[in-house]
Order: C-alpha cells, then structure tokens, then sequence
C-alpha cells in the first residue's frame, strides 16, 4: 500500500512538472493584480506610513489607559515611559488581532535583583500571551522565562539582549488563534520575534495564554483585544512604539 501510494504522489508530480514544462511563453506566469499598496518605510525604526503610532514623542497618552480603567499611572517623560511599581498594567485603548508590533524598551541601568526580579516587565498580545521583557545580561534565570521568550513556553534561540540601561527592540509578527462557536481551537497562534534585530522565535505555535503555574491552555477570546504592557515592580521603561494591523 505504501509504495502505491508514493507512486501515485510520483505520479502526480510528474505529471505537474510535465504541465509546467509546456509552458513557453513567460507572460503565462505573471501576475498584475492585485497591485500592493505602496507603504513608505520609517527611517531609523520609526514608524512606516500605514502604522498606528501608540507611544510616539511627547507625552501624549491618549492610546493607553490602566488596565483596571481610568488614566495612565505611569510616568511619562518627553516620550519615554517608565513603569510606576504597583499601579498595575497598561492596555491600548484600540483592540489588535494579527498584526505587527514594535516596541523598544529599556530595563534599569542601575542593577538591582537577580532572576526574575531584574529589569521584569512584559509585551503582552491580546492581553494574554507574554513575550517576556527582562533584564538577561548575564542575568541567569529559567530559559522560558528569560528576555524574548514566549513565557512558560518556548525559549528564544539566541539571546540578543543589550546590556542594562541600553535601548532594546522586538518587532514582533502576531498570528492570532481562531476559535469555532464551541469555543474549540481552529487555529492556534503563531508568533515571530525579532529581538535587537536578531530572530529569537521563528514562527513559533502558541501552545495557550500565558499563565504563572500550571500546563498553558488555550481559553476562548474575543478575536481583537488591547496590547498590555505589565507592571512587575520594576521601572522599566518604553518609547516608540506602534503596531500594522495585518
């Protein structure tokens, strides 16, 4: 049965290449439509033409709220960010699905704690799935939960993160999950990193939301939700950032 079936698949791919080599005339391939929208690129990591600017220059706040309501708690700084201890996450008043997001961030340049409890914050997608930002410049700590990490899921390949105190950027490509009406998985998400321009995850599949303790699942959501930025107690801070929807 098995040596039927891979000469049917032979078959079948002779018979392809056969049609393909018939083809003489070089119009037969190309293809004019639909023309791409011209998108003007941003110079030096700023934004491009068709993104969403979420924390640009200034102080202006006015795309971010607390993620318990009400006004930013955070300190805001000529367009810098910084996280204020225990005045809990921030989320983007608009709701994202697929998209592409860059954020740059920066952890403390005075060292203080080791672990989990250096430079700690986090770029969370849809409010519910972590990519880790932490301090791991010679900063030893669980590999899953170290800087570009999907948290508790899958380690980043290298790790790329500049010394404390230095500007550091991810630019994330987000497949978000589909859900069927019973609230099972149709799609999963997938997930691509780029962390200081160096692929740490390379279209990684999201196994479930993030969670501390416990096996990560997958619980039905909403298919737009906010972009959250996490209060960990550390004064991490951000500039820049902005997000294409895809």
């Amino acid at each position: 049965m098995k040596k039927y079936l891979v000469s049917v698949a032979c078959l079948v791919t002779a018979i392809t290449v056969g049609a393909q080599e018939e083809i003489t005339d070089p119009k037969a391939t190309e293809k004019w439509s639909p023309v791409p929208v011209v998108v003007t690129p941003g110079e030096q990591n700023a934004p491009p033409s068709d993104a969403i600017v979420l924390l640009g220059e200034g102080e202006d706040l006015s795309m971010w709220e607390s993620a318990d309501g009400g006004d930013v708690k955070w300190d805001i700084n000529d367009g810098v960010l910084t996280v204020k201890k225990k005045t809990g996450a921030i989320v983007t008043r608009n709701y994202f699905g697929d998209c592409q997001l860059h954020v740059e961030w920066r952890s403390p340049a005075q060292v203080k704690g080791d672990g989990q409890g250096r430079g700690n914050s986090g770029v969370f997608l849809m409010t519910k799935y972590e990519v880790q930002v932490l301090d791991s410049y010679n900063n030893r700590t669980y590999s899953n939960g170290q800087a570009a990490s999907i948290y508790k899921q899958h380690i980043p390949l290298v790790n790329a993160c500049r010394p404390p105190g230095e500007w550091q950027t991810y630019d994330i490509i987000w497949k978000a999950p589909v859900f069927c009406e019973d609230g099972e998985v149709k799609e999963p998400a997938f997930i691509t990193v780029i962390h200081n321009g160096v692929l740490v995850q390379n279209h990684v599949e999201i196994k479930g939301t993030t969670d501390f303790i416990g096996i990560q699942t997958y619980k039905p959501h909403a298919e737009r939700l906010p972009i959250l930025l996490q209060d960990h107690n550390n004064p991490v801070s951000y500039r820049n950032i902005w997000i294409r929807e895809l």
